[in-house]
C-alpha cells in the first residue's frame, strides 16, 4: 500500500510537454461541469435527485467541489495522479448510472433530443463526454502530468534544494 501511495503521490514529471494539452481538456471540462452543477439545478441538485443519489443536496456539492477543485489540479499539474484516480472513479460511476438505463429505457433523465432515442445508438452518443473523460484521466494516472506542471516545478525544487 505505502509503494502505491508513493506512486499516487509522486509521478514522473521528465514526460512529454505535449501532456499539458491533455490536463487543459480534461481539467477544463470537470471544472466547468463542476462549476455549472453549482450555477443550474438541473445539472447538479436535480440530476442527482431524478438519479436516486442518497442525500442529493449534500451528494451534487460534493461532486461539483470535487470536479472544480480536482480539475484545478489536473490544469496546474499538481496531485495529477490523485485527481485522475478520483476522476476514473467518478466516471464509471456516471457511466454506470446513466448509461444503463439509457441503454434500458428506464432513464430517469431527460432522453437525448435526437433519435436515437434508447438503446445502443443512445448510449455510444450519450457517453462520449464520458469516455473522453474516463481515458484522459487513465492517460494521466499512467504517464503523470508532466514537464509544464506544478508537480514538475515542485519536484525540481527539491532537487535544487
Amino acid at each position: 500500500m505505502k509503494s502505491f501511495i508513493n506512486w499516487v503521490m509522486n509521478p514522473p514529471v521528465s514526460n512529454q510537454n505535449s501532456i499539458l494539452i491533455l490536463r487543459l481538456m480534461a481539467g477544463g471540462v470537470f471544472f466547468w461541469e463542476g462549476i455549472l452543477k453549482f450555477v443550474f439545478p438541473n445539472q447538479g441538485v436535480g440530476r442527482f435527485t431524478k438519479l436516486g443519489f442518497p442525500i442529493p443536496y449534500i451528494t451534487a456539492d460534493f461532486v461539483a467541489t470535487l470536479e472544480i477543485v480536482g480539475g484545478l489540479c489536473l490544469i496546474l499539474g499538481i496531485l495529477t495522479r490523485l485527481s485522475a484516480l478520483i476522476f476514473i472513479i467518478e466516471m464509471v460511476v456516471a457511466i454506470l448510472t446513466t448509461k444503463i438505463s439509457l441503454y434500458m429505457g428506464t432513464s430517469p433523465l431527460p432522453m437525448p433530443v435526437a433519435p436515437p432515442k434508447t438503446g445502443l445508438g443512445a448510449v455510444l452518443h450519450e457517453i462520449r463526454s464520458d469516455y473522453a473523460q474516463l481515458l484522459v484521466s487513465l492517460f494521466l494516472v499512467i504517464e503523470g502530468p508532466g514537464t509544464r506542471s506544478l508537480d514538475h516545478f515542485f519536484r525540481k525544487q527539491k532537487t535544487i534544494a
